[in-house]
């Protein structure tokens, strides 16, 4: 695996975590809550959007548990202005005119967002915004993207499509290949001999997945593995075909793919 496979650090590809709001209770809002927000000023549509948790994601498959993430940067919305650097008054002000019904709800939270990390909080970024958005990559939500638990014995990665916020339990993955690499990263290949690793150390997070050796793939493999991907989609049982494939790309013996996937 080490002669043939390239680091994942030299392909396509960005690798990050999801959002940690620092208050889930003020940030992390029931559908009935969104609704209650929307009738009450329409613009609170703008920045609602769906979010998985880590308990969310399992192997191939996510549920959505009807919680929606209530997303504002720091500066908010003013976000994009970088000469701002601390808690800006200006900034909250157009935010308590432009989303009142949104800014109302987290005015009922102030106390505990104010009380967040003291070194940040009201020195860094506003008491309404979120701890951690993503500041440099949170556009890569908005695509189609492997999405795996950062706490599990097992990788548990599934594909999940654009749109869909993460919090911090989730680690992303965007670029190419997606569902070539999403099939090795659940497969007995990967579980017995790479993510061993990772269990040992503790960690799962951009370092481990960079240094991940894999072997690009043809287009052939790649169609291949993509059927095989959409008919697992569709309830067939082809776990041991996507794990024998892997096996072969390896050049392992009989021996070896049996050890693998029995």
């Amino acid at each position: 695996m080490r002669t043939k496979g390239v680091p994942l650090s030299k392909w396509n590809l960005s690798i990050n975590y999801g959002i940690k709001t620092g208050c889930n209770e003020a940030f992390i809002i029931s559908t009935e809550k969104k609704d209650e927000l929307i009738s009450a000023d329409p613009k609170s549509a703008e920045i609602i959007r769906p979010i998985l948790r880590g308990r969310d994601i399992k192997r191939y498959q996510y549920s959505f548990s009807d919680l929606w993430l209530i997303f504002v940067p720091w500066h908010f919305p003013l976000q994009d202005d970088e000469t701002i650097t601390g808690p800006s008054k200006d900034a909250e002000k157009q935010f308590s005119s432009n989303y009142q019904a949104v800014y109302q709800h987290l005015c009922s939270f102030k106390d505990k967002l104010s009380r967040r990390n003291k070194a940040e909080t009201g020195i860094r970024y506003e008491w309404y915004a979120l701890q951690r958005w993503g500041a440099k990559y949170w556009n890569e939500f908005y695509k189609q993207k492997i999405v795996y638990r950062e706490i599990s014995d097992a990788m548990d990665a599934c594909l999940v499509e654009a749109d869909y916020m993460l919090n911090n339990k989730c680690y992303l993955i965007t670029g190419e290949h997606l569902i070539y690499i999403l099939s090795f990263l659940n497969s007995k290949l990967f579980s017995k001999i790479v993510l061993s690793k990772a269990n040992a150390t503790g960690g799962k997070g951009e370092g481990f997945l960079n240094e991940i050796l894999l072997i690009q793939p043809t287009d052939k493999i790649e169609e291949k593995l993509e059927k095989l991907y959409n008919l697992r989609q569709r309830g067939c049982d082809v776990d041991n075909d996507i794990d024998k494939l892997f096996c072969f790309l390896y050049g392992l013996t009989d021996e070896e793919t049996n050890f693998i996937i029995k």
